[in-house]
């Protein structure tokens, strides 16, 4: 059965995606930002194979927590699950973009790819010079994910690489009151990761409840996607596509 690993499923969504893979039968690793809370995944999810830690906020850690994943691979699934919404500019940015940039690089690329973006990178911009000083927003770092994405399906044609809108479902991030489909948010995913599917085994796609869907025009443009590697191969000292 495919082996995944998931960041960020000590909780919500990806804690969610864990539970459906492992009681499919496949074999999952998950991933928290410190031991207390590798404990809390381990918890929610005791059949899990392993947990690994890493603060995805703490450029170095991520570093290392590639080192730790390749010396699992080669994993046939890798769900790019974790992000921050409430935060400082700087920790979205670190979390959110630069985080599954190194870990991108870095990892020997497994058969699929999926990176969680959201709905509400259509309100994002494109502007460089903030992402450079880390002055983003969360809708930005969305949009970011979606250049990540495209740029990913270019670098590796033999990966499946997409990336899903999980919609605004009632998680920890989501909140209490949000509308979308829970079940919906993460089956998605794993979904993706698993399924052979004819649907689920194209790449390059934005998801929306296993509907493709059309993402913000910017992501489409190369010469965007190329500005960003860039970028952010400055802010990591990471060499874009050391993987492999």
């Amino acid at each position: 059965m495919p082996s995944v690993l998931i960041t960020g499923s000590a909780d919500g969504l990806g804690q969610l995606a864990a539970q459906k893979l492992i009681e499919e039968g496949h074999e999952v690793v998950l991933h928290a930002r410190n031991n207390r809370r590798a404990e809390d995944a381990l918890t929610a999810n005791p059949n899990a194979k392993s947990v690994l830690t890493g603060d995805l906020n703490n450029l170095a850690e991520v570093k290392e927590l590639a080192a730790q994943v390749n010396n699992l691979s080669p994993f046939d699934a890798i769900i790019h699950n974790a992000g921050v919404y409430d935060a400082e500019s700087e920790v979205i940015t670190n979390v959110n973009v630069l985080a599954p940039f190194i870990l991108t690089s870095l990892i020997d690329p497994p058969r699929r790819l999926i990176y969680l973006s959201s709905g509400m990178h259509r309100g994002g911009k494109v502007d460089f010079d903030k992402l450079r000083s880390k002055q983003i927003s969360y809708s930005d770092s969305k949009l970011y994910i979606n250049l990540l994405t495209k740029a990913s399906a270019r670098q590796w044609p033999r990966t499946l690489v997409n990336e899903v809108d999980p919609g605004w479902v009632p998680t920890k991030m989501g909140g209490k009151n949000a509308t979308g489909d829970l079940d919906k948010g993460y089956e998605t995913q794993s979904w993706l990761a698993t399924s052979e599917d004819a649907k689920a085994t194209k790449s390059g796609g934005y998801w929306y409840h296993q509907q493709q869907q059309e993402p913000h025009v910017d992501s489409l443009s190369e010469d965007f996607q190329k500005q960003f590697i860039r970028i952010c191969e400055e802010l990591t000292q990471v060499k874009w596509s050391l993987a492999g």
